[in-house]
């Protein structure tokens, strides 16, 4: 699919255009050429403004502190169906992240490693009795400190080669006082994908 295809000119488009050449009442295919470079440049501006992390983030963000229990991190993933947590200090400065392949290790059940597959994983639950215990920790214990950040202004081609690079699943976005604002995950990547596949099949249909 061509950038041009995919970055279709829509009326408000050449609304811009006609705005920036001033007013004109007489036109010539010269005029009309330069109109459509000119709304070309802002459904260009348009496209990039609707890839940026900003507007593709989940938000609002919920959050755990250090001290909190395991239970209540748990019982925040299942209540909002999600599946890592960034943890806060108490000034809401971003401290960490504790995901539910961390609890999952923690009552005993058999964590996903990058070394065998998911079908290995869900093999190894169901092949062998396994003994689930009450965890006592706190968050702090298991939170992974060294947590892979993206900024709101970044362009999603930033954010998917960041989780590329350091192999997540997720980025916690924050802010420039490093306060957790939304998440980068790999669903809002996929979700992209299909509407992009959307887009070019209409246009296909239409020409």
């Amino acid at each position: 699919m061509s950038e041009d295809n995919w970055c279709s000119l829509s009326r408000e488009d050449f609304e811009h255009a006609l705005d920036e050449m001033g007013s004109v009442i007489d036109v010539t295919v010269s005029d009309l050429i330069v109109i459509t470079d000119k709304a070309r440049k802002h459904a260009q501006l348009r496209r990039a403004e609707s890839l940026l992390v900003r507007t593709l983030m989940s938000h609002p963000v919920h959050t755990v502190t250090p001290d909190a229990t395991l239970s209540t991190a748990a019982h925040l993933l299942l209540t909002h169906q999600i599946s890592g947590l960034p943890v806060v200090d108490h000034s809401n400065h971003l401290a960490g992240i504790i995901t539910e392949a961390d609890l999952l290790c923690a009552i005993g059940l058999p964590c996903h490693r990058a070394t065998q597959s998911l079908w290995q994983t869900l093999e190894g639950m169901f092949s062998h009795p396994i003994e689930l215990r009450e965890p006592s920790e706190t968050v702090s214990a298991l939170m992974v400190t060294d947590v892979i950040t993206a900024h709101p202004e970044q362009s999603i081609e930033e954010a998917l080669e960041l989780m590329k690079q350091h192999r997540v699943k997720r980025l916690v976005v924050i802010d420039q006082q490093r306060v957790p604002i939304g998440m980068i995950t790999r669903s809002n990547l996929v979700r992209i994908f299909f509407d992009r596949m959307r887009k070019a099949g209409a246009s296909d249909a239409a020409g």
